[in-house]
């Protein structure tokens, strides 16, 4: 039987960070309701330690190292949600896109990142409740 479930693509440059962060949250609040991918369009060697040390204040990990998306990845995808890469986004026709205007957190202050988690947070829970995931369903992370 094929998977029902929607399957969201969170996409940035380095993948790194703000898609880490997407992704790391989509997961705690949707969590097997729907599939997550994550990529970059130049990919980093780990995810930016700022970001990881503000989502394990939310008793959340980074969503695995960070990775090219492919176009397996943007196939598959019902939404695609892109994050400052610009050109370099992937874009296949019939899909749902969301450009979010996300600071890069990258070499932010602590402070700087929790209020771009915070933008990310707020847009994931408005996401989730379009494709009909309530909020009252999802599992809260630690704010």
């Amino acid at each position: 039987m094929p998977d029902q479930r929607p399957t969201i693509l969170v996409a940035c440059v380095r993948n790194a960070g703000r898609s880490q962060a997407a992704a790391a949250l989509l997961a705690a609040y949707a969590g097997d309701r729907v599939r997550v991918l994550s990529g970059g369009s130049a990919p980093a060697d780990e995810v930016h330690p700022e970001v990881a040390e503000v989502l394990a204040e939310r008793g959340l990990a980074a969503y695995g190292r960070p990775r090219a998306w492919t176009e397996d990845d943007v196939r598959a995808a019902d939404v695609v949600v892109t994050m400052g890469c610009g050109d370099a986004c992937p874009y296949f026709p019939g899909k749902r896109y969301e450009d979010w205007d996300v600071s890069d957190p990258g070499g932010a202050d602590a402070a700087l990142v929790r209020q771009i988690v915070d933008d990310i947070d707020a847009r994931v829970q408005r996401l989730l409740a379009s494709l009909g995931l309530a909020a009252s369903d999802q599992r809260s992370p630690m704010s």
